[in-house]
């Protein structure tokens, strides 16, 4: 069984293929600045032998409110529902319905399945999803934190789980998505249970480009002392901050961590603020579980950049977070575990495999349609 799986955003398409089998990436690529001067396609086949045909199409949705706690096969009504969080995510649910319905004119005969990157923190209870606003505003708007970046946690607490010798969904501890957008998130026994974005990817960690937690009040000033309009102060917010705004360099840590070696005050600063603002959510996560087995990093900061780990864990020893400066140093790749042996709470660090949660997840649909359509043909005799 062959699995495409779709990321369809503003301007790009990336897309993978994986042979279910095995569990296989076979092919990929993506399309970058479609409508754009200088638009890139980049194409990648692994080889082997020749393709079978696609049996479904898995699909990247960033929002899908309270509705979807997993992923769903997408009918009419549930292309509504997507449509209806566009509210909440006008810059990636429009595009990814965009690409759901290209992609189901192009492969009409197969099923299509939705994965939802809120799915996963649904779990979260009241006490860590309500924001302390009049009650009302959840009951008619559902404002509320809904967290993102749900496949890389998932993923990674069921691959902690395994290397600390536990089924899949028997972790508890904390996972950090470190990359150009950055999020936390405790797991307690495999489930969300709180997160540090919020009712937009804009809220928690500071970003690439985006400011994570602020004083709302500021808002209120820029748009007074400043005269900036809402329009602005949200480009400013989402996409003129974090380490770009700090630094002033860029929003790649690599070139940041650069200029700071040269002596650049902003830059040091800059990835200062970076890592004090994420070993604050550790602290505090580790307050909400009582109790943590692993801490576990991800994505492109998170698996790459060895001396923003350091910056980050070497102030936690003293809270059972004991660092291993070998086992952290950089040129190791793959999953490793980067804490000291008497560490009291494991330090690992394992690479996220979105696009293989989505193709799972779009299996499992597809294996519940054929489980339900033999019992009706059963019942039916």
């Amino acid at each position: 069984m062959q699995i495409l799986v779709l990321n369809c955003g503003s301007s790009s398409v990336k897309y993978h293929l994986f042979d279910m089998q095995t569990e296989r990436d076979v092919a990929g690529g993506m399309v970058e600045r479609i409508g754009e001067v200088g638009a890139l396609a980049m194409h990648r086949w692994a080889g082997g032998s020749a393709r079978e045909e696609v049996a479904a199409v898995g699909h990247r949705v960033v929002h899908g409110g309270e509705r979807f706690v997993q992923a769903a096969l997408i009918t009419p009504q549930v292309e509504q529902s997507i449509e209806e969080c566009a509210a909440l995510a006008p810059l990636h649910n429009p595009h990814h319905l965009v690409g759901i319905r290209a992609a189901r004119q192009f492969f009409p005969q197969v099923p299509h399945v939705a994965v939802f990157d809120t799915a996963f923190h649904q779990s979260m209870p009241e006490r860590a999803f309500l924001y302390p606003l009049p009650y009302e505003f959840y009951q008619e708007q559902r404002i509320r934190r809904y967290g993102f970046h749900g496949t890389s946690h998932r993923y990674v607490a069921g691959r902690a789980a395994r290397l600390l010798g536990r089924d899949q969904d028997d972790f508890t501890g904390i996972t950090c998505h470190l990359g150009n957008g950055c999020s936390l998130a405790a797991i307690e026994e495999g489930r969300s249970v709180d997160t540090s974005m919020g009712l937009t990817p804009l809220e928690g960690l500071m970003m690439g480009t985006r400011s994570g937690d602020i004083d709302p009040a500021i808002i209120f000033h820029l748009a007074a002392q400043e005269k900036l309009t809402l329009p602005q102060i949200d480009q400013l917010l989402n996409s003129q901050s974090g380490l770009l705004g700090v630094s002033g360099v860029s929003n790649d840590l690599r070139q940041v961590q650069e200029a700071a070696a040269e002596g650049n005050h902003r830059a040091e600063l800059a990835l200062e603020l970076y890592a004090y603002r994420v070993r604050k959510y550790i602290g505090a996560y580790l307050a909400v579980l009582g109790r943590a087995e692993a801490v576990v990093f991800t994505a492109g900061v998170g698996e790459h950049s060895s001396q923003m780990r350091r910056c980050i864990l070497e102030p936690l020893a003293s809270l059972g977070l004991v660092l291993d400066a070998e086992r952290n140093r950089d040129g190791l790749a793959g999953e490793r575990e980067i804490s000291q042996p008497s560490s009291p709470i494991r330090l690992l660090v394992i690479p996220t495999n979105e696009e293989l949660v989505i193709a799972r997840d779009t299996r499992d649909i597809l294996r519940s349609r054929a489980s339900s359509s033999l019992l009706r043909s059963a019942h039916g005799r």
